[in-house]
């Protein structure tokens, strides 16, 4: 018999430009970012106790992603997931600050062929849990237009624009 080691849960809720976000932490891993009114519900869940003054440091990139002096977040992470969706998560790391990819070219950047693939990337990156450190946001659709984001596509707009500030015209996201 395998007896498994209990993990530490905690959260905690912080405000931002895009409302209250729920952050949970798995054994110090950030396991979840997640929005409310999305489809991951900030406040359902078994998040563990909430334990605010461990999460300065993800509190502090956020603030400087939001204030547009962070375009890379440093963070350890607990991806929980299939192989095949860690794989695209990965890939979604990858994408730099600013871009976009459609779901066929972020298949073909993490090795698939994006004729057969391209949905199944497309169900992974649904199932990311840490938005927006997880850059799932840059993913749309191969005609340029935005498609699904658990927190809805206003919010998906937002951080494109975000991240599209100060570029030259011809740059822009959408």
């Amino acid at each position: 018999m395998t007896v498994l080691e209990e993990v530490r849960v905690v959260h905690t809720v912080v405000p931002s430009p895009l409302g209250p976000i729920t952050l949970v932490s798995h054994d110090g891993g950030l396991s979840a970012l997640l929005l409310q009114s999305s489809k991951y519900e900030a406040v359902q869940g078994p998040f563990g106790e909430r334990a605010d003054d461990e999460f300065d440091e993800v509190q502090t990139q956020l603030h400087e992603y939001f204030a547009g002096t962070r375009t890379q977040f440093d963070l350890p992470l607990h991806l929980v997931g299939t192989t095949f969706q860690r794989r695209v998560w990965e890939g979604l790391l990858r994408i730099p600050y600013g871009q976009t990819r459609s779901y066929g070219e972020l298949a073909a950047e993490i090795g698939l062929d994006p004729r057969t693939s391209s949905r199944a990337v497309g169900a992974a990156n649904g199932r990311n849990r840490i938005a927006i450190v997880v850059p799932c946001h840059r993913v749309i659709g191969a005609d340029g237009t935005l498609t699904g984001f658990a927190a809805g596509l206003e919010r998906k707009r937002f951080l494109l624009g975000h991240e599209a500030k100060g570029r030259p015209r011809e740059h822009l996201l959408f």
